[in-house]
């Protein structure tokens, strides 16, 4: 057995102990970012579902031909997507985690109607007001999401919480499940290798974890 798929399959027993009590699905983002497809492919074969990049670039070269051959896989844009990369993000990807701004609303709505497919979105907030990170301020999220589902129709499903580095996220945790439940979602992003299991306390549904099956990365 592969080191990988040995890392996959402690976080999922992990996971399940944390969650066996929780009346919810919990989907596991192998994300595998700036990662080989030799070291994706045992996930792969395992019948993995969920796989996480952050560049649209890589992610084209890197699973085009994965995807076209293996229809089970679901691909999640996690990093910020830049309006001119919209059209290759919604032919290679399935989720994008990171909409923060009308203008990418609106080009996202244009793509998806010239290329006649939808997809599924998480609205990022910046839950910490962080200058040097994107995202919808809390203040803003209601009306954001009134905009992207009435105008520019797009699939809101969640939103996606990506909190501070070196503190405590259970503040953070907290706001973004509540904020969630106020706009009535039923999925939300939240939650990474180092704190995937307070995510689950607070109604994660989508857990974005690379390390601690990948290994660290060298970039």
């Amino acid at each position: 057995m592969s080191i990988v798929l040995e890392r996959f399959n402690k976080v999922q027993a992990d996971i399940y102990q944390s969650s066996k009590n929780l009346n919810r699905d919990i989907k596991i983002i192998a994300v595998s970012k700036t990662f080989p497809m030799e070291s994706i492919e045992p996930l792969i074969k395992k019948g993995h579902v969920h796989y996480g990049e952050n560049k649209v670039q890589e992610a084209e070269k890197k699973w085009k031909i994965y995807k076209q051959n293996n229809k089970f896989i679901k691909l999640h844009m996690i990093g910020k997507l830049q309006t001119n990369k919209v059209k290759k993000a919604i032919q290679i990807f399935d989720y994008i985690h990171s909409l923060d701004n009308i203008k990418l609303a609106d080009q996202l709505n244009k793509c998806e109607n010239d290329l006649n497919k939808k997809l599924f979105y998480f609205i990022q907030v910046n839950f910490a007001d962080e200058k040097q990170k994107s995202g919808v301020p809390i203040s803003e999220t209601k009306t954001f999401y009134n905009y992207c589902k009435n105008q520019a129709k797009l699939n809101i499903i969640g939103i996606m919480c990506f909190p501070p580095f070196g503190i405590d996220p259970t503040t953070f945790f907290d706001k973004a499940q509540k904020l969630n439940m106020e706009l009535g979602f039923k999925e939300l992003s939240m939650g990474m290798s180092n704190d995937f299991d307070k995510a689950l306390d607070f109604g994660s549904t989508f857990l974005r974890i690379g390390s601690n099956i990948f290994g660290n990365r060298k970039n």
